[in-house]
């Protein structure tokens, strides 16, 4: 079933305040007023990054800038039928904590922690990014967006 015909039939439906069926990956779903496809909303992964390379140069004192290449594996096999169509593409913006403990002359022992945030994704069948089409917020509104959200709760929190 394609997206545009779940948003249609959800947005016309008879009864408005009836939420949809939620099956599976693909189908529309509301959070906070916001609807979404994908996972639900406190679903978890366990992902395996074993062959992970990370790259840091040094900036300034204390500013590192970094790359980190993967490919991520599923700790379990997914579900058959669920998530993303194979080559669908996803950017997120990244902002955490990096704990670091040197346990030998070569080795840290390292632990990330932070929160993610979905700024665009592209579809196997389009051209680019859903922010560069005309009816998207753009990326650099989103990304302003979730800085200012950053922002906002760490300093009323």
């Amino acid at each position: 079933m394609s997206e545009d015909y779940e948003i249609t039939r959800f947005l016309t439906s008879k009864n408005n305040n009836k939420k949809p069926k939620i099956d599976n990956y693909n189908t529309l779903k509301e959070y906070n007023n916001e609807l979404y496809t994908g996972m639900k909303i406190g679903g978890k992964h366990y992902w395996n990054y074993d062959n992970g390379k990370w790259i840091e140069i040094k900036k300034s004192p204390n500013k590192w800038n970094f790359t980190f290449n993967s490919i991520k594996t599923r700790n379990h096999l997914a579900p058959i039928n669920t998530g993303a169509n194979v080559h669908t593409k996803y950017h997120w913006y990244i902002i955490a904590e990096q704990f670091a403990e040197k346990i030998n002359a070569n080795s840290y022992m390292t632990t990330m922690k932070g929160e993610k945030f979905k700024i665009g994704h592209k579809r196997l069948y389009w051209r680019t990014f859903n922010y560069r089409y005309p009816d998207q917020k753009p990326y650099k509104e989103r990304l302003i967006e979730i800085l200012e959200g950053i922002l906002y709760n760490l300093k009323s929190g």
